[in-house]
């Protein structure tokens, strides 16, 4: 039997609307420390996105180089396998390889590629150095599995025309060089992707996606497939679609508030010969809770959201934020957001053991099909023969929920007549 311990999507100095969360960070390592020493995994597996930028701060970095040095000096035996992700800089993150490799720590952060001259005298291409990937792990009762550590793939690397393919041909030839080179050997792999089917927040969603879905990976029809892929990037726990050997497993801490019902952790896999990978969710309660107020569609008056604030938000303790205060948002109706109002609801706030991160205003819901003046569009003609004021006046209605006025019209006038003499010279 092996055991261990899968996480990703750290994203060590973020700051959460403006504000440092290294402190946060911080109580997640702890915590993370006292499960190594509680449950003595045979590896720690780090699936990128250790920091949350390329050049992250001394404090950040100072945090995660702790953090190693308690791990290892309490679970000595334990493997620590870290790979890049898409936020991580892979050469910074790889940098101190060959000094933390003497301490049991391996970090791939880079895909390294050989050239190999072929027979020809003029011939010749790089290839991918596949055994760099893996690192073998045996445990102290003599068991062996080996891990297959791939950072985020950048375009640059996969080198292909359809990025998911290209993934796939990377992930399937590293799995069959493993295969070859350590036969009968439990495989892990880690990686950092967008798995096709991942279920992400609609809106306000933090992770990275590339629009229209470029750099999105069908995971399914693998048959040869690792015992086990634990992965980054997606920072909601979940299966990867299409499969039951392969899942995220999320980010430590809510990186945005439309995360805030999510459950953080990390994952406890255990393997058994002939049986399928057991994994178990160790359930980690972030410092700061995330408020929402109110926490459904209605949009309060000032004076019911002041009530809200009173009856959902501690006060501070002799006028002290604690330890354990909350990340807060308010909702309010766009015509009832005025500078006095939003003055009211700091200072109110500021009573209470919560940091205000911001003032959300809500956008009615406007059918535009009774707009007035709203033409049916049917056809590209429409579209392309209808006079742009009236969308720039339509929009502008839909956003802000009144009238353009008189003088913000005039001055759209002057710049489309301008635009349209441009284009005549």
């Amino acid at each position: 039997m092996i055991r261990f311990i899968a996480t990703s999507d750290w994203h060590l100095g973020n700051l959460f609307h403006g504000n440092d969360r290294l402190p946060e960070h911080r109580h997640f390592l702890n915590w993370l420390l006292t499960q190594i020493e509680e449950q003595q995994p045979d590896a720690l597996l780090v699936a990128g996105d250790v920091f949350d930028n390329g050049n992250p701060s001394a404090a950040a970095q100072s945090a995660y180089y702790e953090f190693l040095a308690a791990a290892t000096q309490r679970c000595p035996q334990m493997q620590v396998v870290i790979s890049a992700g898409n936020h991580d800089s892979a050469s910074r993150l790889e940098a101190p390889r060959p000094m933390l490799s003497r301490h049991r720590i391996e970090i791939r952060g880079n895909v390294h590629r050989e050239w190999v001259q072929e027979s020809t005298e003029e011939g010749g291409q790089w290839q991918v150095n596949y055994d760099d990937l893996m690192i073998p792990v045996v445990t102290g009762k003599g068991e062996e599995m080996v891990i297959l550590a791939v950072p985020f793939l950048r375009s640059d690397v996969v080198q292909n025309a359809n990025y998911s393919e290209g993934v796939n041909h990377f992930l399937h030839a590293l799995t069959e060089r493993a295969r070859e080179l350590h036969p009968g050997r439990p495989l892990v792999m880690m990686a950092h992707m967008y798995a096709k089917g991942a279920d992400i927040a609609d809106s306000d969603h933090s992770e990275k996606i590339v629009i229209g879905g470029q750099e999105e990976v069908a995971m399914g029809n693998w048959t040869d497939h690792p015992d086990y892929l634990t992965c980054g990037h997606i920072h909601k726990r979940q299966h990867i679609w299409n499969t039951d050997w392969a899942r995220y497993s999320g980010s430590v801490l809510p990186m945005s508030f439309a995360e805030k019902d999510y459950t953080h952790g990390v994952d406890l896999v255990t393997l058994e010969a002939g049986k399928r990978a057991k994994v178990e969710q160790l359930v980690y309660a972030p410092q700061h809770k995330l408020v929402v107020l109110p926490d459904d569609d209605t949009a309060p008056t000032p004076a019911q959201l002041k009530k809200l604030i009173n009856t959902h938000l501690q006060e501070r303790v002799d006028g002290v934020l604690g330890d354990d205060f909350c990340y807060v948002v308010l909702k309010m109706k766009m015509e009832k957001v005025n500078n006095e109002t939003v003055k009211e609801l700091e200072e109110l706030v500021n009573t209470k053991n919560a940091v205000l991160c911001k003032i959300q205003k809500i956008i009615p819901h406007l059918d535009v099909t009774t707009l007035s003046g709203t033409q049916q569009l049917s056809s590209l003609d429409d579209i392309l023969n209808r006079d742009p004021m009236d969308t720039l006046k339509e929009t502008y209605l839909i956003k802000h929920g009144e009238e353009m006025g008189e003088e913000q019209e005039a001055l759209l006038a002057d710049l489309l007549q301008s635009i349209k003499y441009e284009t005549k010279d």
